[in-house]
């Protein structure tokens, strides 16, 4: 069996991207992704904190092509992406650990995408505990039950260590893909990744 790892946190947009986008790729190879949530802002402090002076001190022309290039590849993906929202860049630390306990549940993916679509299409703030609430009860999971799962040491530790496991892997951002072992960063990455997983299957 290949080993297909996805290491993402929601609060990216490129990630959202990936996030989707890999699913179908995935299952056309017959391959499950092992989803990998982390916290993105320990990977940047950790390996690349330049992120944060490229926030403080952006280039207006890349600026405006990025805006452009998320906006073109959201609609390419059938998502819509307001950026930025008005909280950003988020706490996104309750939203990840619920992404590790729901995972054991089969309902990982069905609320990642539905913290990605609360954060980037509708603007809510994902660190409130009332927005994931609604998002819970929506997706028919006990908001107490969640509450207390994600505030368990199990969940806190397994977030740590998929974030540590990541940079350990040579990881910088979100989403990071494995296949294997070789390592492939960003959404635009993906057609990359088919011919890994091509590669591999020979």
């Amino acid at each position: 069996m290949i080993d297909l790892d996805c290491y993402f946190d929601c609060s990216s947009p490129w990630t959202w991207l990936g996030f989707r986008n890999l699913q179908p790729l995935a299952a056309e190879f017959g391959v499950p992704v092992r989803w990998r949530p982390i916290l993105v802002g320990g990977v940047f402090n950790a390996a690349n904190p330049s992120v944060y002076a490229s926030r403080e001190n952006p280039v207006p022309a890349k600026q405006a092509y990025m805006h452009k290039d998320l906006q073109d590849w959201a609609r390419l993906t059938g998502v819509t992406i307001g950026f930025p929202p008005t909280v950003f860049p988020v706490n996104s630390v309750k939203a990840m650990r619920g992404c590790l306990w729901l995972e054991p549940r089969g309902l990982l993916v069905p609320f990642a995408e539905a913290v990605f679509e609360a954060y980037w299409t509708h603007d809510q703030d994902v660190s409130q505990d009332a927005v994931l609430a609604t998002l819970c009860t929506r997706l028919q999971i006990d908001p107490t039950a969640f509450f207390e799962g994600i505030g368990t040491q199990a969940v806190k530790d397994a977030l740590r260590a998929n974030t540590e496991a990541l940079i350990a892997r040579g990881g910088f951002g979100s989403p990071t893909i494995f296949v294997g072992d070789d390592m492939f960063f960003g959404n635009d990455r993906l057609p990359l990744v088919r011919e890994a997983l091509a590669r591999a299957m020979r």
